[in-house]
């Protein structure tokens, strides 16, 4: 039997057997009640929330506003949204404040001036929110396992540590899904993070805490880790700004889980930030030692680039359809483009993205140079030595017993059905196909626009019926390519639009002066609790 014959029987299984779930789910899934008090967080009131790292660093710098003053403004306003979002796992803000106070008296002594100030500490004394599978001092890493609970990091990890010594203030830890392996925040340890544009959807994942914060003024720059769309669809789903860099420049020493295989291959760190302006003076900072790697200080003239879109996977059969709304407004970037700078944007269809989701999976299981297969989802769970019974854990749920949510056991079951798998030759010869005219087509100049995601923010648990949207990101992380998810204003429900933006492997400087153009235009970071 061909693999197109299983394909489409795999198909017609997936929307049956999600269609029937979908149908029981809805049944007994009870809604919220009309007239809640609450959809979503409230305004933002202090104008300092209101401005960029980079405007904040300089007005410190010049004793306009005091650290001290800053870092209480964001910690009040965490302390008013974060009941309703559960973004903050775990605060340090007394620790910042001290350090907030030691950052004046710095400042109140500095004899060399502004700019030498500048190049020294970029980051004075700007509040910085971190995903909690990075190791801050003091701070859990649990990455939502419940057995894990009580483990404490003893250092910084090293990307934390440059943005430290850069002067940045850590405020606290936010939310992950566990062990950051799914596209929506929710742990039995932590629990549920919502989005700040209405509380009954999901904040995506697995950087969904930080995304979540940030989108709500509760920090105004962030880190996390993307090895399928963790950075780029909770920066999605929130209206922010998120870069997925060219593996391997920024490190993810000290994060955890530690992956195994070649999974580290794929995976990137980067930062999450309310304005496109925080993306580049971020990178700089976080890719350290490797700053040789990029060509971050190099002017890009956007009339020079080449620009393609294509608006969906050409038609995977477990994927949702993108949306019209998202359709339309990449096609409004696309006439911007040609109108403001007389370029021609070619629309490219690639038909080998369809089959996205395949090629991410079966990349994410190859084993290492040694021969040693990844460890699998149901031993990362588990304690050392003692994996999970994914099936047991199925059974315990139903009864409310696991320590785990569904999406963790679905995908510890999923890590152990091969059935309907395509061979690896196949999808070898599928990735490397689009591998090569990926790269071919971007070169050095090239940019390409693809959507985010199918849809706008799904409500809570939604994304379990749609697992295979998340290809829609998972692909450009087995490509190895830099891209920016860019916000692009608020669709007619009051949720986020917006579009992703690749370049060529270690072309990351021109997503990001994208992303500043794409925010000049169509107004980027929108309050969430504006109406």
């Amino acid at each position: 039997m061909t693999w197109r014959i299983l394909e489409k029987i795999q198909v017609w299984l997936f929307k049956l057997v999600t269609g029937v779930l979908f149908a029981l789910f809805q049944l007994f899934t009870r809604q919220r009640k009309d007239g809640a008090s609450r959809s979503k967080v409230s305004p933002v009131g202090n104008p300092l929330l209101l401005l960029s790292a980079t405007q904040v660093a300089k007005k410190i710098r010049r004793r306009e506003v005091s650290s001290v003053e800053v870092v209480q403004a964001y910690i009040d306003r965490i302390q008013e949204v974060n009941p309703l979002l559960n973004a903050v796992v775990k605060d340090r803000f007394d620790a910042a404040l001290q350090e907030a106070a030691q950052v004046d008296k710095l400042i109140e002594e500095e004899t060399d001036g502004e700019e030498v100030l500048e190049g020294r500490l970029p980051l004075l004394g700007v509040p910085l929110s971190v995903k909690e599978c990075f190791s801050v001092q003091g701070m859990p890493l649990t990455t939502g396992v419940v057995s894990r609970q009580g483990i404490v990091s003893m250092a910084d990890c090293p990307t934390v540590a440059l943005l430290k010594r850069a002067g940045a203030i850590p405020l606290g830890v936010t939310n992950v899904p566990v062990l950051c392996m799914w596209c929506e925040t929710h742990n039995h340890l932590y629990g549920i993070t919502r989005n700040p544009y209405d509380l009954e959807r999901t904040a995506g994942g697995s950087s969904g805490g930080e995304a979540s914060l940030i989108a709500a003024a509760g920090a105004v720059i962030g880190i996390g880790t993307d090895m399928g769309g963790s950075i780029r669809m909770p920066s999605f789903f929130c209206g922010t700004f998120g870069h997925k860099t060219t593996p391997g420049v920024v490190s993810a020493e000290d994060t955890y889980p530690t992956f195994s295989g070649r999974q580290n291959e794929f995976l990137s760190v980067g930062p999450i930030c309310r304005y496109a302006e925080d993306l580049l003076p971020m990178l700089k900072i976080m890719v350290g030692p490797n700053a040789h790697m990029l060509s971050l200080d190099t002017k890009v003239d956007l009339q020079k680039l080449r620009f393609f879109t294509m608006t969906d996977n050409g038609g995977s059969g477990t994927t949702s359809p993108v949306s019209k709304e998202l359709i339309d407004i990449q096609r409004k970037v696309v006439e911007r483009l040609e109108a403001d700078f007389g370029v021609k944007v070619e629309e490219v269809h690639f038909p080998v993205f369809c089959y996205s989701f395949q090629i991410w999976d079966t990349y994410m299981g190859l084993p290492d140079k040694e021969g040693k297969p990844p460890r699998t989802f149901a031993e990362l769970m588990g304690k050392p030595g003692h994996p999970i019974c994914p099936p047991w854990e199925l059974l315990k749920w139903t009864v409310g017993k696991s320590q785990y949510t569904m999406a963790a056991i679905g995908l510890s079951l999923f890590g152990m059905c091969g059935i309907f798998k395509p061979s690896f030759v196949f999808i070898q010869q599928k990735k490397e196909k689009l591998q090569k005219e990926v790269e071919e087509l971007l070169g050095s100049d090239g940019i390409l626009l693809y959507p985010s995601h199918p849809r706008v923010a799904p409500k809570h648990h939604h994304p379990l019926f749609r697992p295979f949207d998340r290809s829609y990101t998972g692909i450009f992380n087995i490509l190895g390519l830099p891209v920016t998810q860019c916000p692009l204003g608020l669709g007619e429900g009051g949720l986020p639009l917006g579009v992703q933006v690749a370049a060529g492997k270690l072309q990351d400087h021109l997503t990001l002066e994208v992303a500043l153009y794409l925010e000049k235009t169509f107004g980027g970071w929108r309050d969430p609790g504006t109406k």
